[in-house]
């Protein structure tokens, strides 16, 4: 089982900064159990790009069952370690599919972001609870998520935060910044302002 891969936006991403980029993803919205693995989702369900296309071919689901169940496990921590060592890796989206569901999980990747300090972790995530209030490792960047069940929370002006739009003019006159086709212009590292734009597809 492939535990960092690429989907082709991060592909193109890594190919265009010349970095080594890897994706983590599990199961969008519902495990196979019923188990919510994006607990704080809400309208962004309807439009999720992760239950569609090559998300949903037949040989992807299980792959990210599998993923998921890994992270419930004990031996998630040093399993992603020597992934992280084999594939050398310098930037990792955590979840391109699916988010936080517990705090538990939250802190291996803590652990695992302490460990590979050399290592920038990212994620957009509607678990807003798991990251406010807590001091976050300086190797990782949050983005909260537009369409979870607090989006009407974030603090726009000093929480990074990523918003859907329905044309690149319309993003532009708001003020934010392209991520659209470039992942790493939703982090902190490529992008100074806290607004990640994002164009509906």
């Amino acid at each position: 089982m492939e535990l960092l891969t690429q989907n082709s936006k991060i592909k193109k991403t890594s190919k265009e900064m010349g970095v080594r980029l890897f994706n983590f993803g599990i199961t969008a919205y519902k495990s196979a159990s019923g188990k919510l693995t994006c607990p704080f989702a809400d309208k962004c369900v309807k439009y999720c790009y992760a239950q569609k296309g090559a998300y949903s071919w037949g040989n992807v689901k299980p792959a990210f069952e599998k993923r998921y169940e890994l992270t419930k496990t004990d031996d998630f921590v040093d399993v992603m370690s020597k992934e992280i060592i084999r594939k050398r890796v310098e930037y990792l989206r955590i979840h391109d599919s699916g988010d936080y569901y517990s705090k538990k999980y939250r802190d291996k990747w803590f652990t695992l972001m302490k460990r590979f300090k050399d290592v920038r972790f990212y994620s957009y995530t509607n678990s807003l609870p798991l990251f406010r209030d807590v001091e976050l490792p300086d190797n990782f960047c949050t983005i909260y998520s537009d369409g979870g069940k607090l989006s009407d929370t974030i603090d726009k002006n000093n929480e990074r935060h990523s918003v859907v739009f329905k044309s690149l003019k319309d993003m532009d006159s708001e003020g934010y910044v392209n991520a659209s086709d470039n992942d790493l212009m939703a982090t902190k590292w490529f992008n100074k302002t806290n607004k990640v734009g994002l164009k509906f597809h």
